[in-house]
């Protein structure tokens, strides 16, 4: 390794990173150039990836956690032909390919969304986890590393604990974390905020703990070997570095180590944007170019990449042939393709929970689709997800061959982790907990939503009816926060987020089927803990009459010319159809609708959405949240019955009865509407 045309790409990383900012006037320029060091270790010695085909399955990933510094990611994407100088000038502009912050672009080499701290850390874990259970099951030729870069903000962030304990917990060995460690941050040195030991903290969690100068290139590239070597346990190598690495004064003074770098240009930090440029060997009027030597110092490890990928890609088409079943198998992973499933006889016991027919579609999955892994935050027996792990075994260390996780109890880390499974490739995954602890969740539902991944959130014990455990357990505004992410549409236009709160056995097993087959956006699935009446069957096939879920909501109980129509979902439809019935008798004709997913319900066609509640007539909804999750679809004239308060300690039926979730409560408050 040559230390002087290392840190010649290494300030190349500095100019383009600083100037990207100063561009813009606005962004991190510091940790940027602190951080340059060691990605340019990685990219130009270490990182393996197919120059020609940036998706290949069998990559290193690299996973940026400090989303802030993301001019240190396009610029050295920029010497590696992912990005042209064009684009790096257009950095936080409208339209321009390098937003402020990392957004999911594998083609790029961009393989997360990051922002918040401490998240893009976790995923790497997740897609560690990822290429453990695909090697288990495909052999040695598909293994690669994961790397990941984290920032002293990143490791206090609180969701770092759930990825150190598990990822030591798991010996994920091909886990390398490069932590950049400048005792900086946006307000503050560190040492205003903590003096723990970080790497007697990682110690502690059984990781390999690797300290070094982290402006060394020779040491670092030392530790990096020394970390792909390990065999048991992952590795986190803690670089110390510099905030604002080569930033000095307009006197020419050091300007170094300052927190006012972290967050502005140059220009505005107190250094001088024109002098650091030259002190870094760069035209501060035209710095944007990659210099000769950097540019064939990447260009060297271009082809000696095809090189590699040459003969890693021998290795797969050896195996292929010798596994031709295998691989085809593989291949449908990769496509996404799902197995046959006969949704339509997974068998269910009458009247039941839907955590419960969730359990019943779950087993059946653990049966039939080999790339699922399903995990739960120490909830397993509860939220009902041990119905897949009773058909599989759970990961231990060094052992992927099973397909839950056990994530204890850490919500927002094992929804992290899930995106990182995700964003690997080949998988499908699911977690569980109960759906008031959605609210540790969101941060990565959010992400997930960003990023378009299909996973898959199974969420219990969906309402007040939680009963006894009061109201820290009992979710009454969390259906609504959620149903925002509904309306909220991401880049494609789609709803950003599936939400579904089936009504009984059947439709739960069509909102599985709907959530498999929804490869676009994560999907939620909001199930009840109580027993729930099945719906009546007026054809005498309830699961195809449930199918019009896939629609967002349909008709179960139908009246032409209504006097009231009925909506609801979940737990409360059956209450419906049974006063519906009660108002039948009384001559007042009731249509009963179930919406499981508003948002998809609102994307059908006005005639659609008119045939099943008519615009000019009079709608009636009842929810156990707030009564908000309801306005959109029962419409202006409507009335929703709901909660406006949280919930209380006592069994669920006494809390039907008091806070009005009775036949005679939901009559009275229908009629009192329909008088008016």
């Amino acid at each position: 390794m040559d230390t002087k045309v290392m840190n010649r790409a290494a300030d190349n990383i500095r100019v383009l990173a600083a100037s990207m900012v100063e561009k813009a006037k606005s962004g991190h320029p510091g940790g940027a150039m602190g951080g340059a060091d060691f990605v340019n270790v990685l990219y130009s010695s270490f990182l393996v990836t197919d120059p020609d085909n940036p998706t290949w399955i069998a990559r290193d990933r690299f996973f940026l956690d400090p989303g802030h510094m993301s001019p240190m990611l396009y610029a050295v994407l920029a010497l590696t032909g992912k990005y042209t100088i064009e684009e790096l000038k257009g950095f936080r502009q409208w339209g321009s390919v390098t937003p402020g912050h990392p957004e999911l672009h594998p083609e790029r080499g961009v393989e997360n969304t990051s922002g918040p701290l401490g998240q893009g850390h976790v995923m790497a874990v997740g897609c560690a986890i990822a290429e453990r259970f695909l090697q288990a099951r495909f052999g040695d030729w598909l293994t690669h590393k994961t790397y990941a870069f984290i920032s002293d903000g990143g490791i206090q962030e609180e969701i770092s604990q759930g990825a150190g304990r598990l990822a030591g917990y798991l010996g994920l060995s091909n886990l390398i974390m490069f932590y950049d460690s400048n005792d900086i941050q946006l307000s503050t040195e560190v040492n205003a905020v903590t003096t723990e030991d970080t790497a007697a903290k990682y110690r502690a969690w059984h990781w390999n703990v690797i300290e070094v100068d982290g402006t060394d290139p020779l040491a670092m590239a030392g530790a990096i070997e020394t970390a792909i070597e390990e065999k048991h346990r992952p590795t986190i190598i803690i670089g110390k570095t510099i905030m604002g690495r080569g930033a000095v004064t307009a006197d020419g003074e050091c300007f170094e180590a300052k927190c006012s770098t972290h967050g502005n240009p140059l220009s505005a930090s107190g250094a001088s944007y024109e002098k650091t440029m030259e002190h870094l060997g760069a035209d501060p009027a035209d710095p944007f170019h990659i210099w000769d030597d950097v540019k064939a110092l990447y260009d060297a490890r271009s082809e000696k990449l095809r090189a590699i990928v040459k003969e890693r890609r021998e290795a797969e088409k050896a195996w292929r042939e010798a596994n031709p079943e295998k691989a085809a198998l593989l291949d449908s992973y990769i496509a996404g393709k799902l197995p046959e499933i006969d949704w339509e006889n997974i068998a269910h016991k009458p009247n039941i929970a839907t955590r419960q027919a969730s359990a019943d579609v779950l087993a059946e999955l653990a049966k039939k689709v080999g790339n699922m892994i399903v995990a739960s935050a120490d909830l397993a027996n509860s939220d009902k997800t041990d119905a897949f792990l009773k058909n599989t075994h759970a990961f231990t260390n060094g052992d992927f061959s099973g397909a839950f996780l056990h994530a204890g109890v850490a919500e927002l880390t094992m929804a992290a982790i899930m995106n990182g499974i995700a964003l690997h490739g080949g998988l499908i995954g699911a977690c569980g907990t109960f759906f008031v602890f959605s609210d540790y969740m969101k941060p990565a539902v959010r992400m997930a939503a960003l990023m378009e991944l299909p996973v898959k959130y199974i969420w219990t014990h969906d309402a007040f009816r939680v009963g006894e455990d009061g109201p820290t357990h009992e979710p009454v505004e969390q259906e609504a926060q959620i149903r925002l992410m509904e309306e909220l549409r991401n880049f494609n236009g789609e709803p950003s987020v599936l939400v579904l709160r089936p009504g009984d056995a059947a439709e739960t097993s069509v909102c599985w089927k709907m959530a498999m087959e929804n490869t676009k956006t994560p999907t939620a699935l909001i199930l009840s803990r109580q027993n729930i009446p099945d719906l009546p069957a007026t054809t005498g096939n309830r699961y195809r009459e449930a199918l019009g879920a896939e629609k967002g909501g349909y008709i179960v109980k139908q009246a032409e010319n209504p006097a009231v129509t009925l909506v609801a979902n979940g737990s409360e439809v059956s209450l419906l159809v049974d006063a519906a019935a009660e108002l039948d008798k009384e001559g007042i004709t009731a249509r009963v609708v179930s919406v499981p997913s508003i948002g998809l319900f609102e994307c059908q066609s006005p005639e659609y959405r008119n045939s099943v509640i008519p615009a000019d007539g009079k709608v009636f909804g009842l929810t156990a949240g707030l009564p908000s999750t309801l306005r959109s679809v029962v419409g202006a004239n409507g009335k929703v019955f709901g909660l406006d308060h949280f919930g209380a300690s006592a069994p669920y039926k006494v809390l039907d009865e008091k806070f009005g979730f009775t036949v005679d409560a939901v009559l009275a408050n229908v009629k009192a509407y329909l008088s008016k």
